[in-house]
């Protein structure tokens, strides 16, 4: 049985420098250029990657599936490029596709790092993923960009953490964050959500601070300091930013 790695990326140099050399185990690595201006594909071709170049998607699931697509391995895992298969991680993994495994896919858990800290609490951990699967098992439907494989067959669980760094600086973050809010305005807008008195209350105050008290407070992201402060308060600010730009592109239709 063999594995295939899929990857997409959009102006990630710096993180596929650290992450491609670390998949030299894996059968093949597939990585789908997203229009980057970074080098980013030209360092996918020095290790040895499978490489197509594609135009950037807002909905990133539609490479992701492409790149799956791809695929020649019995196995499929989609990886982004901040995130890292540890060894013991890699080791379950092979052990998995070398047996006689009944499930069709896998989930597991991710730490999920802000600003080079852990985050455990305030929602962020266990944060589980569903990744792995048998080719052919798995696809997306390629509606929403946080929708969920969609898997035929029963699912297993790996007992090793995948580590996931999100944002290295505050200045990446605000970068995704534009994007990430503009993706769910256009979705929201699809929608047909509608700018009115009773949804200005639900953006711009109950769902944005029942959000942040749930996160900060319930979940306990204040024990994660300043990063889980900031985790939580922006988590919150997500929902008023992407309603502000409902707002946005509901004026450019009238105009």
């Amino acid at each position: 049985m063999t594995l295939s790695i899929t990857i997409i990326g959009y102006n990630e140099a710096d993180h596929l420098k650290e992450l491609l050399p670390q998949l030299k185990w894996s059968d093949e690595v597939i990585y789908v250029d997203c229009e980057s201006g970074d080098g980013s594909l030209e360092i996918a071709r020095e290790h040895g990657c499978l490489t197509f170049s594609r135009p950037n998607d807002r909905n990133l699931n539609i490479n992701k599936s492409f790149a799956m697509d791809q695929a020649s391995g019995d196995w499929i895992f989609y990886l982004d490029p901040d995130e890292r298969i540890p060894s013991e991680l890699a080791q379950e993994i092979q052990d998995i596709i070398n047996s006689e495994s009944k499930f069709s896919a896998f989930r597991l858990r991710r730490k999920n790092h802000y600003f080079g800290k852990w985050l455990k609490y305030g929602s962020q951990y266990p944060d589980i993923q569903l990744r792995m699967f048998r080719r052919g098992k798995g696809k997306f439907a390629n509606q929403h960009v946080h929708e969920k494989l969609q898997i035929e067959g029963k699912i297993g669980m790996l007992r090793h953490d995948m580590l996931h760094y999100s944002y290295l600086n505050i200045s990446q973050f605000l970068r995704k964050f534009d994007f990430y809010s503009s993706f769910e305005a256009g979705f929201m807008l699809e929608q047909n959500v509608q700018v009115n008195a009773l949804n200005h209350l639900r953006y711009f105050l109950l769902k944005p601070l029942v959000r942040f008290l749930r996160r900060y407070f319930l979940k306990g992201g204040f024990r994660d300091g300043i990063p889980g402060f900031f985790c939580a308060f922006f988590d919150a600010a997500n929902i008023i930013v992407r309603y502000f730009k409902l707002w946005e592109l509901k004026r450019q239709q009238k105009n």
